[in-house]
């Protein structure tokens, strides 16, 4: 777990930070352990480490964004006794957008939505209800590593943010072409 605290912590996050730096947008790099941030529990014995969050507090988040930064959160949750734990880092975003009371959500993956089709990455469904995403599941189109993403959109437009998208962050502009264009270029999920 310290070697995976350090590299999302110590790496991942300073690389992100820099990156926003060098488009002069002001970030700043922090630990769901800093200001206990994301609260945690163990998933299971199995698991070891990896954690579940059992709260999210959003004043140190809050105080970050009204001083002008983005924060760049790691995904490592403390537990009740200090120990660290590692949390999908969707099921983090999740949880942070309905503590912020976020309008939306945006997961940048390596795949460009939910496709129809996995072998055809022309196939994107650019939109999905709640009960539309659970058929999707049931039938097995939504299948594997997009299974959480998806968990985590349904969560949070179960609990107020109206919208959440997955997208490719491999294309360009990849935000900007889902958030201001009628059509998007991934999936979005809304209540």
């Amino acid at each position: 777990m310290k070697i995976t605290e350090m590299v999302l912590t110590g790496k991942i996050a300073p690389e992100i930070v820099s990156l926003f730096s060098n488009h002069d947008i002001k970030a700043l790099g922090l630990s769901g352990k800093d200001g206990n941030i994301i609260k945690a529990k163990q998933k299971s014995e199995e698991l070891g480490l990896v954690g579940e969050i059992t709260s999210i507090n959003p004043e140190l988040i809050l105080s970050v964004i009204e001083k002008g930064y983005v924060p760049v959160i790691s995904p490592i949750g403390i537990g009740e006794n200090g120990e660290s734990y590692n949390i999908n880092a969707d099921e983090v975003a999740g949880k942070i957008a309905i503590s912020l009371n976020a309008k939306k959500l945006i997961l940048i993956t390596d795949v460009a939505g939910v496709l129809e089709n996995h072998q055809d990455p022309n196939t994107v469904i650019s939109a999905l209800n709640i009960n539309e995403a659970y058929s999707y599941i049931k039938k097995g189109i939504i299948k594997g590593g997009m299974i959480p993403k998806m968990f985590c959109c349904l969560n949070a437009v179960s609990n107020g943010v109206e919208k959440c998208h997955i997208i490719d962050g491999r294309q360009f502009h990849s935000i900007l072409l889902e958030v201001f264009t009628d059509t998007g270029i991934g999936t979005m999920i809304t209540a």
